[in-house]
């Protein structure tokens, strides 16, 4: 399983990075999932089944909207 680094701007609006352990690369949607768990626990318990399939991305748009975090690159930990 391979370490992957995930580069976000924050809800502070300052750049930082979480580690997580996939297999392959993770998606953008599947990021965000990742990051959502880690640094908004309650809101990933939140059912976002009126988004899916209608929103492409439904992590990704909830995290930007609600909490100001972005993700700006998906790489391989050195």
């Amino acid at each position: 399983m391979q370490t992957w680094k995930i580069t976000f701007v924050d809800d502070h609006g300052e750049t930082s990075e979480e580690q997580f352990a996939c297999t392959e690369k993770p998606s953008l949607e599947d990021a965000a999932q990742m990051i959502r768990n880690k640094l908004v626990p309650v809101a990933a318990e939140l059912d976002l089944n009126d988004l899916e399939g209608r929103k492409p991305e439904p992590t990704v748009k909830i995290l930007k909207d609600q909490n100001s975090i972005q993700i700006l690159d998906i790489s391989p930990a050195a």
